[in-house]
Formats: C-alpha cells, sequence, structure tokens
C-alpha cells in the first residue's frame, strides 16, 4: 500500500512539472516594437536582443513567471541620426542604462487570453504594469503575443513636449523555447 502512495505522488509530480515549461526567448525570433506620435505622425522603432526565462504553466498560470531584459542599444527607427539622439543620456541613457527589464509576478488566466501583471524597468526606475497576451504553439516553442501603453516621462524618458506624445505603444511578439 505504501508503494502505492509513493508512485501516485512520483505520477503526480511528473504530470505537474510536465505541464510547467522552462523557456528562453529566441531572439532572432522576437520583436518589441514601440510606436509613438511625434509632430503629428506615428514614429515607431524595434529593440533587440531578448534574453531570459520564461516559466510557463499553462493549465497553472499563477505558477508562471517572466524576467526578460532588451538590449537597449539595439534601438532602432530606421533612421540612424535619430537612433543615436534616442541612445543619449536625454532619452534612454544606453550607456549607463544599457537594459530594459519586464518581470512578471502574477499571470491570470481570463478564457482564451492571459493577464500579465508584473513590473518595467527603464533607466532604473521600475513601474507596475499589466496587461493581456495570447499564447500560442509555434516552431516546437511557445509564440506570447501582447501589447501595453506607457508613459515615457513616468521612466525619464525625453522631457515635456508639445510635439511628442507622452504615450507610447509596446507590441511585444516572443517566441521562446
Amino acid at each position: 500500500m505504501k508503494f502505492n502512495w509513493i508512485f501516485a505522488l512520483l505520477f503526480m509530480s511528473s504530470v505537474v512539472a510536465s505541464a510547467q515549461q522552462n523557456l528562453s526567448p529566441v531572439p532572432a525570433e522576437s520583436k518589441v516594437h514601440f510606436d509613438i506620435k511625434n509632430f503629428g505622425f506615428n514614429v515607431g522603432g524595434d529593440f533587440g536582443g531578448l534574453k531570459g526565462q520564461v516559466v510557463f504553466d499553462k493549465t497553472n498560470p499563477a505558477a508562471s513567471s517572466f524576467d526578460i531584459t532588451v538590449d537597449a542599444t539595439t534601438i532602432d527607427t530606421d533612421n540612424s541620426r535619430r537612433d543615436g539622439h534616442l541612445r543619449d543620456v536625454d532619452y534612454f541613457d544606453v550607456t549607463k542604462y544599457p537594459t530594459i527589464r519586464i518581470v512578471g509576478n502574477a499571470i491570470l488566466n481570463s478564457d482564451k487570453t492571459y493577464q500579465f501583471k508584473g513590473n518595467l524597468t527603464i533607466k532604473n526606475t521600475t513601474k507596475p504594469i499589466e496587461f493581456p497576451f495570447t499564447v500560442s504553439a509555434k516552431d516546437a516553442g511557445l509564440l506570447f503575443e501582447g501589447a501595453f501603453e506607457i508613459d515615457r516621462l513616468h521612466f525619464t524618458v525625453g522631457k515635456e513636449s508639445t510635439v511628442m506624445s507622452d504615450k507610447v505603444k509596446v507590441t511585444l511578439k516572443v517566441l521562446a523555447k
């Protein structure tokens, strides 16, 4: 009888362990995109160099966690002069703060989407963030997609401006394997 209990416990722990996946972002297959209005036009760009760890459990989202960074020096708006300006002290100050980090500390499930709750750190300023995201299987991994909006001034990215919006929309497409 004791053997049956031990076998049952081992079986249950293997089922739980198999539901949880430990993954890493695939930088070449992932995208961190941002859009901001500047002089009335939408200006967009991308960050690269994703690194980190994703622990995802579809059957128990509360056991999931995300800890991802992007390399702020990789900012690319298809305009090298603007990219250089954005890397400077007034904006991302990439020499002093080379990474942007997002850490999920609560993942909730609601029907076909999940809710991310965590913290975003830019230039050593950390603010809470929350947004919906989806998960789908792709290329022997999982594709996480979501979007959120931040106020750039809350992270001291630039100064107040009459021509540039304070609101920045960030779109994430992260393939993790």
